[in-house]
Order: structure tokens, then sequence, then C-alpha cells
């Protein structure tokens, strides 16, 4: 994978089902989690498919008749990877720009600024 790839909103969507799925998935099994959720046809999750392929984010095997797509990429490394970038291109790679910006819009409430700093005491506490 390209450490600069980013997925679109469709590729990534498609990764959420393989990840979910336990990293690896048949087309028939994405299609069946997709189920009405999105009016795309077979072909165009194959096109997803060979894309996220292309771009190193997938294997392909074939099992009988049909082909297995297995993640490259782990879930919790790559949202690392676009969490920072959109920290970085958003607020200067501040992430207390990054809490303001959302306490002022409305974004986050006190309870979510409550459990901001839960989290953060606990992991200060792991760091001693």
């Amino acid at each position: 994978m390209d450490e600069n790839a980013r997925l679109p909103d469709t590729e990534l969507y498609i990764m959420k089902i393989i990840w979910w799925r336990g990293g690896c998935a048949t087309s028939a099994q994405i299609m069946e989690e997709i189920g009405g959720k999105k009016k795309w046809a077979l072909t165009t999750v194959l096109n997803f498919l060979a894309r996220l392929a292309d771009k190193g984010f997938l294997e392909v095997s074939k099992q009988g008749k049909s082909n297995v797509y297995t993640a490259v990429v782990a879930e919790d490394k790559y949202l690392a990877k676009e969490s920072r970038s959109f920290l970085k291109r958003l607020h200067g790679g501040s992430f207390t720009g990054l809490v303001a910006s959302l306490y002022q819009g409305d974004a986050i409430s006190a309870e979510d600024l409550e459990e901001l700093r839960q989290f953060i005491d606990k992991r200060a506490g792991e760091d001693k």
C-alpha cells in the first residue's frame, strides 16, 4: 500500500465490511452485507474490489468458484494514519484545535468532553 493512499468513501465502505467480517469476504458476502443500504450492482462492487486490490489494500485468492478478498491493511493502522492526516490537514496537527472546533460547532457535548477527560486520565495513568 502506498503510504499516502487515501480511500474514497465508497472504497472505505467496502473495506469496513471486510474488516467487520474478520478481514476477508467474498463479493457475495459483501453484497449481502450491503443489502438495501446502497444501490450498487455487483459489477460496481467488483470494480471497487479490483481498485482496492490494485492499491494494495486487498489480496485476492480463488476458493472454488469464488474470489476471496483479504485485507492486507489492518483497520486500526489505516484509521490511525487517516486520523493523523485529518488532524494535520485541518488543524495543523493541533488536537486542542480540533476539540475546540468541534465544541464551538456544537458537534460534541459536555458529556463527550467528560468522556474524553476520563480517557486521557486513564491513558496518563498507564504511562506512569
